[in-house]
């Protein structure tokens, strides 16, 4: 059942009935609320809105950019994703005109599109003018690594996301399970600090009805034949490596662009969620969005309108495919390495209205 969809359109409704005007960085102005939540059991189908077309594919690479700790623009343009060309961009401008524009001879500014081609073509300019400073990917896997040096005076790096999995295999009811990206020290030094400023993951056992059943869904029902009353169920369900626990994640967002950014971030925890129980071998439960300014832009109003009128259609399922599909055994980057997002992540029967577009405020 797509109740997804509803909550959003339904905060979609609850922007334009309650929310006030308000100025922002971008200039383009917005209406505003303040403290509200989403919330989905993923076992209601992967959390990709329907009533309007995702882009899936570009989701994907941004998140397998920010888990491979990457923060250079570089691999997404390679891979067609723009979502930060602009405020990559921006970021040049500012450069350009401290620094550009007084050398001698003086420098041409890019445009834009010659800007992303620069990146694509030419490794040099990709490593001068691609780099986005410490956001999420620098955060996740290099927490700090300025300050705290050791004897040999090599950089102490914290990696968050290999931390986590070894947590949750250790320890998985430990309510230590989060990782942040909102770095005070390094807050100065990035682009756009982050929207999405951290998560926090919690793990319950399963019932024993629940682990048959999963091993029942994965198409072990040749087993079945025997079931009875003195069958050891929880010795076969460990002899399928059926999951004993389930797992779900939280994630906190200080800002919500909700008609352009949200869908995306809504989708790309619920995909996190997947890699995350696939690493250690556990169930994808709930997936919960806490939001703080929750906005609409001003050029964001009409498009919302035409997004709650649409009735929507059942959400698809998620097929991850890899070489390895032991993930339990593998540490983050054995994982990352096999992960492609033409190859490894595939969405089913995923049906839609079609794409509303809208402006990017940057």
């Amino acid at each position: 059942m797509n109740t997804l969809d509803k909550q959003y359109t339904d905060l979609l409704q609850d922007i334009l009935d309650n929310g006030v005007k308000k100025e922002d960085r971008t200039g383009t102005g917005t209406i505003s609320v303040f403290g509200r939540q989403i919330r989905h059991k993923m076992s209601d189908g992967f959390p990709l809105l329907t009533t309007k077309k995702m882009a899936f594919k570009t989701m994907v690479t941004e998140l397998l950019w920010f888990l491979k700790g990457d923060t250079n623009i570089k691999y997404l343009v390679d891979n067609n994703c723009h979502i930060w060309d602009g405020d990559a961009y921006k970021n040049y401008e500012r450069r350009w005109e401290t620094e550009g524009k007084f050398l001698s001879p003086p420098v041409n500014k890019f445009t834009k599109e010659e800007f992303i081609d620069k990146i694509k073509t030419n490794p040099m300019v990709a490593k001068e003018l691609g780099e986005l400073g410490p956001i999420y990917g620098k955060q996740w896997r290099k927490w700090g690594g300025l300050q705290d040096l050791t004897d040999d005076d090599k950089p102490i790096y914290l990696d968050q996301i290999a931390n986590l999995i070894n947590d949750l295999k250790t320890n998985p009811d430990s309510r230590r399970l989060m990782v942040s990206a909102w770095n005070v020290g390094e807050l100065d030094q990035m682009t756009l600090p982050p929207c999405h400023y951290g998560f926090q993951v919690y793990t319950r056992e399963l019932k024993k009805l629940e682990r048959i059943n999963i091993a029942i869904e994965r198409k072990l029902k040749h087993e079945t034949a025997h079931l009875t009353k003195d069958f050891d169920y929880q010795k076969w369900c460990d002899e399928q490596n059926i999951p004993t626990r389930a797992i779900s994640l939280m994630w906190n967002q200080r800002s919500v662009d909700t008609f352009l950014g949200l869908p995306f971030n809504i989708a790309s925890y619920g995909l996190l969620l997947e890699i995350l129980a696939k690493a250690v071998n556990m169930v994808p439960d709930e997936l919960i969005g806490n939001l703080g300014d929750t906005h609409l832009y001003s050029n964001h109003i009409e498009q919302a309108k035409e997004q709650i009128t649409r009735e929507p259609y059942p959400l698809p399922t998620l097929q991850i495919n890899s070489g390895n599909e032991n993930w339990h055994l593998l540490t983050i980057d054995e994982i990352i390495n096999t992960l492609d997002s033409d190859i490894t992540f595939k969405t089913e029967n995923y049906q839609s209205h079609p794409t509303i577009k809208a402006p990017l405020s940057n």
